[in-house]
């Protein structure tokens, strides 16, 4: 069944009309006319069936049919992540949402080789990764905040940190369930400074973790990590 993230407020008898993008996607790509049957969710009402009500040259429309799944939570996770090179940050975005991540936040660190990041184009990441997995929310990508402000504004939940020096606990031996959040840190392919390093293992939220005795990249580091949280602490346990 083709899943559609929409914006619109959805209830039964609502119609919408579909971006340019979607309409094509629907239309075009996926050949689909009047009648056919498809879902859709906002992150807010649940997922509900719709029906392909018109196709025009100024897009598609659809009815709103029933709702077919109440709204759900997954876990309240962060995955904060150190800016690297697009075609990696784009993967990582697109397995933190797979992965069940509720929000990505964008960090600049000392050894950050990347300097910008285009938002729009990471949410429709998240938002094609959503409409995949069968998950009813989108997550949200945090513009990028240089890491010493983020730390001094964190919201106090736990953080876990992977930590390349090689004297950090494995990230099993200190996962366990939290109820109120949590989040994982990655750093940029350079490591983190250690200016950066000796400040995060003094603060009381955070603790230094190994992901192992290889040397990760960001991407395949921030995949492991979620891997494991979601397999000790998360939803993989539901």
């Amino acid at each position: 069944m083709i899943r559609l993230f929409v914006p619109h407020d959805l209830a039964e008898g609502a119609q919408i009309a579909l971006d340019p993008g979607q309409s094509r996607y629907l239309a075009v790509v996926m050949r689909q006319g009047p009648g056919d049957s498809i879902r859709v969710f906002n992150g807010r009402d649940g997922e509900w069936q719709a029906r392909i009500a018109t196709v025009a040259k100024r897009g598609v429309a659809l009815d709103v049919d029933a709702q077919a799944r109440p709204q759900t939570a997954g876990p309240d996770l962060d995955l904060v992540v150190a800016l690297v090179k697009r075609a990696r940050l784009e993967v990582i975005v697109e397995k933190a949402a797979e992965l069940g991540a509720r929000r990505v936040r964008l960090a600049v660190t000392e050894r950050t080789n990347a300097d910008h990041a285009r938002l729009d184009r990471l949410a429709a990441i998240a938002a094609e990764a959503a409409e995949q997995t069968g998950r009813l929310d989108v997550p949200e990508i945090l513009p990028p905040m240089k890491i010493d402000r983020l730390l001094a504004e964190w919201d106090g939940r736990p953080l876990v940190f992977c930590d390349e020096a090689g004297d950090a606990t494995p990230m099993l031996d200190v996962l366990a369930p939290q109820p109120e959040g949590a989040a994982i840190l990655i750093g940029p392919e350079g490591g983190f400074s250690p200016a950066e390093r000796e400040r995060l293992r003094a603060l009381p939220f955070a603790t230094p973790v190994s992901l192992g005795p290889r040397i990760l990249r960001a991407d395949t580091a921030a995949i492991a990590a979620l891997s494991l949280w979601q397999a000790a602490a998360g939803d993989w346990r539901a």
